[in-house]
């Protein structure tokens, strides 16, 4: 029988998707048949086939001549005959259309429904009772049920409808174009989503090489934008290399990922307050992770000190901490990193742009004299804070405007990550015009200061004016402004307030981004908030903490401090742009204008804010 099987399969679709084993189980397992007597399965089944069917009634006319209908063995034969004979007539039908022999046509049997092959109902055992449907994992409520959680402990995120205004800015409108609003939380920090230089350039190269990059870099992504921004970018932070991806969030995720998993046995300290693509970049690693308390360098030696010598060590901080502002004590990381043999990773998201004298970041403001110098040179620049750091990673999407992440460091660290990490190989390349214009923003502000001068003297002034309200601002030497409110419901109530009544829109932050108690309204001036702007904003939160009966520094210093504030005979916090720099930008500034270097529209906002 099994010659036969194999081969009928060419000629019988049943047989050609039923194994032999099934076949010689259905030819040896037997059901009652229509005349009272058994037949087997594959009997059964046979009957349903508009070939078999047929020639199964003229054989078992035969066969109860012999009075052998009901014999298993005798009915088995039967089946395996009609295969056979089956099987010699489709070769000969294929024979004669081979040699152009034709037949007439003979008259296809009636069409039958095919069922699919498996367990067949018995329709000769009654009916059966319907057995209950198996239960299944609920997804819908699932759903339901984590957005509940999220709506009762005040932690599920609303999207407000805004659309930034490029020759308007921070004006934005709501849904409605009528519906103006000021924007004061936007990461675009220096206005660069709407400098002209900028658009130019984003437009030219658009109408060059159209809208996307065509995919991944290693199929058809890499290209000469690629190649030019990531060497503005080396240059910019001192380093052999740099790597650009879609965005710092999968830089920090990748790179993070990619070392922790690949150096052996690695720890990786973490502070406490990382973001959270460090944070998934680290639990994606495997790596062993140890949490040190923030910017608590006592507290990171001691975990460096637990650690052998020679095991492999990642020291990854911010700069800048972008919900309440603190910065770093980057050089004496640096210190500890050269003793216990660590490499560093400092994250300066929201900080490339906003510090230094070329725009590079905390770790270049540091060293403000060396980097202001224009004669400056690499020796001269060997020894500084920034030349200390193994990996930077930052962001085209805030001080920039424009959007994307990379790493810098040095050539074999960033080949390293080009080569193994998945976040990278795996992900569609920034569209050029993208990377053109990013690279405009770069070296316009490497050139420019005023943007960050401005930056800073807004946000000076916006902290005095809410101090001397008592509304309260967490201390920070940063251009973050974060207003402490303390309870989610609260907060998001707030920033209704703002945007329904006063036309102001400020995000409230909830947990997860901060701690339960810590929720908070944060504001980040621009240049373009006038003083005009300014005091609107003062005005408009005057009131809501009014209304809403929102603690003042009073309030918390009566309960001992919280956060930073209201606390007790507290060292002032000295802001991270010195007077004597902002000066230097000042001055630098004047120099390229009287040059006429500067774009026309830098002039109205300079006045604005002098005003």
């Amino acid at each position: 029988m099994e010659a036969l099987l194999h081969q009928s399969k060419g000629v019988c679709p049943f047989l050609k998707k039923t194994s032999p084993a099934t076949l010689r189980s259905l030819s040896t397992s037997t059901r009652q048949s229509p005349g009272g007597g058994t037949i087997t399965n594959l009997q059964f089944i046979a009957r349903r086939c508009p070939v078999m069917n047929k020639a199964l009634a003229v054989q078992s006319a035969r066969i109860n001549n012999r009075r052998s209908y009901g014999n298993v063995a005798a009915g088995t034969g039967v089946v395996k005959s009609l295969l056979e004979k089956k099987l010699h007539t489709s070769a000969e039908k294929k024979a004669s259309v081979d040699t152009n022999v034709f037949r007439p046509a003979q008259q296809a049997p009636p069409p039958q429904k095919v069922k699919a092959f498996g367990k067949q109902p018995d329709t000769f055992a009654g009916p059966k009772p319907h057995a209950p449907p198996a239960p299944r994992f609920n997804y819908e409520g699932f759903y339901t049920n984590e957005l509940d959680k999220k709506h009762k402990d005040k932690s599920y995120r609303y999207f407000n409808n805004i659309n930034r205004l490029a020759k308007e800015f921070p004006r934005a409108h709501m849904a409605a174009q009528e519906e103006k609003v000021t924007v004061w939380c936007s990461n675009d920090y220096l206005g660069m989503g709407r400098n002209s230089h900028v658009l130019k350039t984003m437009k030219e190269t658009l109408d060059m090489y159209g809208a996307g990059a065509g995919g991944t870099r290693n199929i058809s992504g890499h290209n000469q934008h690629a190649v030019a921004l990531e060497k503005t970018l080396a240059d910019l932070h001192g380093k052999e290399g740099a790597l650009v991806f879609s965005s710092c969030y999968v830089a920090n995720d990748a790179t993070l990922a990619t070392l922790g998993s690949k150096l052996p046995d690695c720890v990786i300290l973490s502070d406490s307050m990382n973001h959270a693509s460090m944070i998934q970049g680290i639990r994606h690693s495997g790596a062993k992770k140890m949490v040190f308390k923030h910017n608590d360098l006592a507290d990171l030696e001691a975990k460096l000190a637990s650690l052998s010598p020679e095991t492999p060590k990642i020291i990854a901080f911010e700069s800048v901490y972008s919900m309440c502002g603190s910065v770093a004590p980057i050089e004496a990381i640096c210190d500890l990193a050269d003793k216990y043999g660590a490499i560093t990773f400092l994250d300066e998201v929201h900080a490339v742009g906003m510090y230094g004298p070329r725009g590079a970041g905390v770790a270049e403001h540091l060293d403000y004299d060396v980097y202001a110098d224009p004669n400056r040179t690499k020796e001269s620049q060997r020894g500084t804070i920034m030349d200390r750091i193994d990996i930077i990673t930052g962001t085209l999407g805030k001080a920039y405007g424009c959007v994307g992440g990379y790493i810098a460091g040095s050539s074999a660290l960033v080949d390293t990550i080009r080569s193994l990490a998945p976040g990278f190989i795996f992900t569609t390349s920034l569209p050029p015009a993208t990377m053109a214009g990013a690279r405009t923003a770069i070296e316009y502000q490497a050139r420019y200061q005023g943007d960050r001068r401005l930056q800073q003297l807004h946000t000076r002034a916006l902290k005095d004016d809410l101090t001397a309200r008592g509304i309260p601002v967490i201390p920070n030497p940063s251009h973050i402004v974060p207003l402490l409110v303390g309870d989610a419901e609260t907060a998001k109530q707030a920033s209704d307030m703002l945007l329904t009544d006063y036309d102001i829109y400020v995000q409230s932050i909830n947990y997860p981004t901060v701690p339960r108690g810590e929720e908070r309204l944060r504001i980040t001036p621009t240049p373009g908030h006038t003083a005009a702007l300014r005091a609107e904003l003062v005005e408009a939160l005057e009131n809501v903490w009014n209304r809403l009966s929102v603690k003042r520094v009073a309030d918390w210093a009566a309960q001992g401090g919280f956060v930073g504030v209201g606390v007790k005979d507290a060292e002032p916090v000295q802001p991270l742009w010195t007077d004597a720099q902002l000066a230097d930008a000042d001055q630098s500034f004047a120099a390229e204008t009287r040059a006429e270097e500067v774009t026309d529209e830098r002039v109205p906002i300079v006045a604005a804010a002098a005003a």
